[in-house]
């Protein structure tokens, strides 16, 4: 089932656009058969769970870190992790940076903007990010790459609501690419989308989209 799950999403995105298999909170032998109908790209939300399944787990997966990453867990998943989604705060970039130094590695990483009108979600708003990006700090933190953008819409069967908040940080990814990353070719992500709204999220302009519960079923906490 995870297989063909797998291949009818892929079949599904247009060129452009990659699929981040959720697979948090499920077991090593779920990734094993989505890895083997191709899939490469997973997320994980838990700093210990990722690293336990990146060291028991085929060495070619890129792991996505998408959750709310604390500062005092960063060092952990530094020297392998692919790229970070959820970069809420210069004092978080900046500890990337400085984990990425002594891992001697560039740390790709998006930042996440807060969309959804609910307070439990995580990230910047659009004039804090801004803001951050005209103080102008980060652009002396050689060890993380700024990649692009994320965020989370709100949970809601309201899809004019959804597309809305797609829509406004699509719009608000054009502004920043123009602003600060006009010439710079790796600031081209946007990762929003999940199982119940990535189509939306994809006319938005998403690039990454992350589909757990429609690949792996329901989680079992």
């Amino acid at each position: 089932m995870i297989a063909e799950r797998i291949k009818e999403i892929q079949s599904e995105l247009p060129e452009g656009v990659r699929l981040v298999a959720v697979s948090k909170f499920h077991p090593n032998e779920a990734i094993e058969k989505a890895y083997r109908a191709g899939q490469r790209i997973f997320g994980e939300s838990k700093v210990q769970e990722m690293t336990a399944k990146h060291e028991s787990l085929p060495q070619d997966i890129e792991w996505h870190f998408i959750g709310h990453l604390q500062t005092n867990k960063v060092k952990y998943i530094v020297p392998y992790v692919a790229l970070i989604h959820g970069i809420d705060s210069y004092r978080l970039l900046a500890e990337v940076d400085r984990q990425a130094e002594k891992a001697g590695r560039v740390v790709n990483v998006l930042l996440q903007l807060h969309i959804a009108r609910e307070e439990t979600k995580f990230g910047f708003s659009f004039d804090e990010c801004r803001a951050m990006l005209n103080e102008g700090q980060w652009k002396s933190l050689a060890h993380v790459r700024i990649c692009g953008l994320m965020g989370m819409a709100t949970n809601t069967d309201n899809t004019a609501q959804i597309r809305e908040e797609f829509d406004s940080l699509g719009s608000f990814f054009r502004e920043v690419k123009s602003t600060w990353f006009a010439h710079d070719d790796a600031f081209r992500e946007l990762s929003m989308g999940m199982s119940h709204d990535y189509h939306q999220a994809i006319e938005a302009g998403s690039t990454l989209v992350r589909v757990g519960s429609k690949i792996f079923g329901e989680r079992i906490y």
